[in-house]
């Protein structure tokens, strides 16, 4: 099986080196295109008005290459122009911080995969529930073992499949959920500081009310300990607003 596995925390992020690795020990062939910096909630960001550039990184048994730019970027480079062998599947991951419910419109990682998935490949985004993570080695083997589980033929064009670890041993995860993603909004508000001449800066912060959070959802079971996987399918036609406004203009 060929990998393209890239990511938005960086070549150089502790998710991305234990997917590599995990990848590598069940014998997949992975080739590594990847930002050089992160670049977490870009989203589905394209650079138009700056040329890319790669850079090859070799160290400690690993071997990728480093573009810079956004995480769709590095997937729509690698695809159509970087990698010798096309892959089967796009992989994108390990993401240091879950992406549940809206952070999949926020996350660069999630961008990734959807951006494999729009150009017709097979998509699997990871990500982990904690944003420092130290060791994710047995993450890492079980997105090997999961991959050759999932029926990628028999899902629909342009899915995405989204998995959360929780923050706990893999061995302590309860089992393997198949869910939907929760719809609840962040209650977003900005931190007001000083830098040291005196002047303000803003830093964004955040919750995802836990009351708002419906059972079964990916947030509200990732928090109890569960793996989730989401299919995500990107058809943002709101059809019964469709059904609506051609009633309304009588068309």
């Amino acid at each position: 099986m060929n990998i393209l596995l890239t990511n938005d925390d960086g070549i150089q992020a502790t998710g991305l080196r234990a997917l590599y690795h995990g990848l590598k020990r069940a014998g997949m062939n992975v080739q590594v295109v990847a930002p050089v910096t992160e670049q977490s909630a870009v989203g589905h960001a394209v650079s138009l008005s700056s040329p890319l550039r790669v850079k090859k990184f070799e160290e400690d048994g690993f071997t990728g290459l480093g573009v810079y730019g956004t995480p769709v970027d590095c997937v729509k480079l690698g695809l159509t122009t970087l990698l010798k062998d096309k892959p089967d599947i796009v992989v994108s991951g390990i993401n240091s911080g879950a992406n549940v419910g809206v952070d999949i419109i926020y996350s660069g990682t999630v961008s990734a995969a959807t951006e494999g998935a729009l150009m017709g490949y097979p998509a699997l985004a990871v990500s982990y529930d904690d944003f420092n993570p130290d060791d994710l080695a047995d993450q890492g083997d079980y997105c090997a073992e999961l991959l050759k589980k999932i029926p990628w033929s028999e899902l629909g064009e342009k899915t995405v499949v989204n998995l959360n670890f929780p923050a706990i041993p893999v061995k302590d995860t309860k089992e393997l959920k198949i869910c939907r993603h929760t719809r609840v909004s962040w209650q977003d508000w900005y931190d007001v500081r000083q830098d040291p001449r005196g002047r303000p800066y803003y830093w964004l912060d955040g919750i995802m009310p836990k009351e708002k959070i419906s059972p079964g959802t990916d947030r509200y079971l990732l928090t109890r300990g569960h793996i989730t996987m989401t299919p995500l399918h990107f058809d943002f036609t709101d059809r019964e607003a469709l059904v609506t406004l051609t009633k309304s203009f009588d068309i």
